[in-house]
Order: C-alpha cells, then structure tokens, then sequence
C-alpha cells in the first residue's frame, strides 16, 4: 500500500518577526502534523521530536500539503540542512492549481466551496496560542487543516477538480490533475 502523509505545520515566530518571508527558516516549529495512510492515524510533532517530522516525510511515498514546498518544508531548513523540496515527493496542491488562477487562493476558499467546511482558525492565531503556552488548541487547527488537506486531495483525484468562489461570487472550477 502507497504511503501518502499529509502534513502541516504551524510556527513560533511571524514572518515579520524574523525579517520576512524569506527567513522562514528562522521561525520555528511550534506544532508539525501529519496524516499517514499506510497507518490510519495522526501524528503530532513539537520542536523537541522535529527529527521524527522530518523523518516520516523523508519515509512517505508522497506528501501532500497546501503550500508546504515553499513554506513548512523552508521552516523545517531550520532544523535540517537537507532541502526537502528536491529530495521527498511531493503534491503541493496551491502550485498545482496556482497557474490556473490570477490570484493566490487560500486554502479555506477551496476548502468552503469544495467540501462545504471551513478552517477552524488562521496562523495568527496559532502564533498567539503559542505565545500563551496553548499547544493542545495548535495541535487541533493543525489536525483539522491536515485533514482538510487530505480531503481536498481525495476530492480532486476522484472528482478532477477542485472549486472556489471569485470575488464577485461566481463558483469556478480548478483542475485536479493528479490521482490517489
């Protein structure tokens, strides 16, 4: 059976307190998540067992995340100097859908017109349950949003595309091109 593990990942620190989005690797983890399909089940990582996140990734047949190339794998260059990006396989689905939209989609706009749910929160949020020592509320929004992940990618592969509202209200479809 195909190893696919949807991940994401939640931060200590905001881009603008590390100097920008270019130092992603500056931010820290706060809460890593995974879903594993060989398993069934969660995993939830702190900073203390990155090196078990990194390496679950490394172990996967495909990961699955909602911008994870560019940004929580450039989080996860803080830890490891392995450019994760060119070394584990990969479906990003923001750049596999990016180039058929003028705009950068969220993934709770995907996630609201496709599935019907929403995201239960937003990264500054995160940052804030961080500051005030809330782990177990980080570990549930970043649960939720892997299982979103997991979902959305279910969804395209079965269905082709994924759907999101344009600003005037107007429901698009987005191709889907890849398969379970």
């Amino acid at each position: 059976m195909k190893n696919i593990v949807y991940f994401d990942l939640e931060t200590q620190r905001s881009a603008a307190e590390v100097g920008g989005w270019n130092h992603a690797d500056r931010m820290g983890l706060s809460v890593g998540v995974t879903y594993s399909t060989a398993s069934g089940s969660y995993s939830i990582y702190d900073e203390a067992h990155v090196m078990d996140l990194i390496h679950e990734l490394q172990r996967a047949d495909l990961v699955v995340g909602y911008n994870h190339c560019d940004f929580d794998y450039s989080v996860l260059m803080g830890y490891y100097p392995m450019d994760l990006k060119s070394t584990v396989p990969s479906l990003d689905i923001l750049q596999e859908i990016k180039g058929y939209i003028p705009h950068r989609l969220g993934m709770d706009a995907l996630a609201t017109t496709t599935l019907g749910v929403g995201k239960t929160a937003e990264g500054l949020q995160a940052l804030q349950w961080y500051k005030e020592g809330r782990m177990l509320e980080i570990a549930e929004y970043c649960c939720y949003d892997v299982k979103i992940t997991r979902l959305l990618h279910e969804y395209g592969a079965k269905h082709g595309r994924l759907y999101y509202k344009e600003r005037n209200g107007k429901i698009m479809a987005v191709p889907a091109k890849w398969k379970l």
